[in-house]
């Protein structure tokens, strides 16, 4: 089972986003691979760590997570990056948390894999889209292709930004490493800094001549067809995340996510409360009488109940487990059918003589019973 993200860092719920920083840079200097060589449990914390701090240090993703849990973020299911990262997305993504003269005092420059601190071009922006869902929809989960217009890889320098391969040269400040090291005396010692490369901003290349088709960004605007697989039990106003499915990035920089903002498609009967379903079940004065047998709809079809004989207008039957299931756990909301009995607004002059002639019957006559719950109960009962 997943740890909390703020059991990982060490920080409460309040924790500001200073104190956020603060508290994962101080695990993941614990546990740095660099520190721990061969050490595959602190590796492991590393990455958990990396992973806590990649959703805590983000708003939105930290709104989700505080709402939904580890369902918001599970990898595959339209949730977050989760702990699919690897020590080279870690580096690139959170380097600057411990900033360029730490790791070069400590680690040698070591940011990525295997020493190269490279960043591969620009990081994409996220793109946000709405994607509207019916009830039934809702109710069982989906998966949905859905074409995203955004910022696609050239196809003709295949991300380079290059117009060919002799167009693409190892940067001369750097000489390729995409940093730059500078080694000062200090009254403790020589003292090593490492900062990105200010010629090839840290890509370790630099280009003679440009892609013509993309102007050197290495990506056009085009369209891609986008897989998503959406959980049962979102709600309106949701966010999901797709990782690497947003903009692609300028010189095969790596690609922002996709925001997927949830809507729900209006039902023509039914109407939604949290994890409940609510249906206005109307019926006649004499059906009320007598009782009857009648289908209702709900979101998984038709459903038969019986509607006893007297029963009071405002009555609210219960369907169990006919509602929404929970997003992230295993609950199941109802649905609610609250039963109106309709009164005729017109009558003729034979059913006014009948009602006329029925209205000092002593069976006609209000008598609620002391069992019978009032109007606050009720609504107490439906939300609870």
């Amino acid at each position: 089972m997943k740890r909390d993200y703020y059991e990982i860092l060490g920080i409460t719920k309040s924790a500001s986003a200073e104190e956020i920083k603060k508290s994962y840079r101080k695990v993941a200097m614990q546990y740095h691979p660099d520190r721990n060589p061969g050490d595959k449990p602190a590796e492991e914390k590393f990455k958990e760590a990396a992973e806590a701090y990649e959703v805590l240090s983000n708003s939105e993703k930290r709104a989700q997570y505080d709402r939904y849990g580890h369902a918001a973020v599970n990898n595959g299911r339209g949730g977050f990056n989760g702990g699919g990262m690897n020590m080279d997305d870690i580096f690139s993504q959170f380097g600057d948390v411990f900033g360029d003269d730490i790791f070069g005092s400590f680690f040698g420059g070591r940011r990525g894999g295997g020493g190269n601190s490279r960043s591969h071009g620009i990081r994409g922006s996220n793109l946000r889209i709405k994607i509207k869902l019916t009830y039934e929809e809702i109710a069982r989960g989906v998966n949905k292709n859905i074409k995203v217009k955004k910022h696609v890889p050239c196809g003709t320098c295949h991300g380079s930004g290059a117009r060919d391969k002799a167009s693409v040269q190892t940067c001369g400040t750097c000489g390729g490493s995409g940093q730059v090291r500078r080694v000062s005396n200090t009254f403790l010692g020589q003292m090593q800094t490492v900062t990105t490369c200010p010629t090839c901003n840290g890509e370790g290349t630099t280009i003679t001549a440009k892609c013509t088709v993309c102007k050197g960004e290495g990506r056009v605007f085009g369209e891609e067809v986008v897989n998503i697989d959406i959980p049962a039990g979102v709600q309106e106003g949701m966010q999901l995340s797709v990782s690497g499915k947003g903009n692609a990035g300028e010189r095969g920089g790596s690609p922002g996510d996709l925001i997927i903002l949830i809507e729900e498609e209006a039902h023509p009967e039914l109407q939604r409360d949290g994890l409940n379903v609510a249906f206005d079940l109307y019926i006649s004065f004499t059906d009320a009488v007598f009782g009857l047998q009648v289908e209702v709809p709900t979101i998984d079809g038709k459903a038969k109940i019986r509607i006893p004989a007297g029963t009071q207008s405002g009555k609210i039957f219960r369907l169990k487990g006919k509602g929404f299931p929970s997003v992230n756990s295993y609950e199941k909301g109802d649905q609610l059918i609250h039963v109106n009995v309709w009164t005729p607004q017109q009558v003729s002059v034979e059913e006014k003589v009948i009602l006329e002639n029925l209205s000092d019957s002593p069976n006609f006559q209000p008598k609620p019973d002391k069992n019978e719950k009032s109007f606050f109960d009720k609504v107490k009962e439906m939300f609870s």
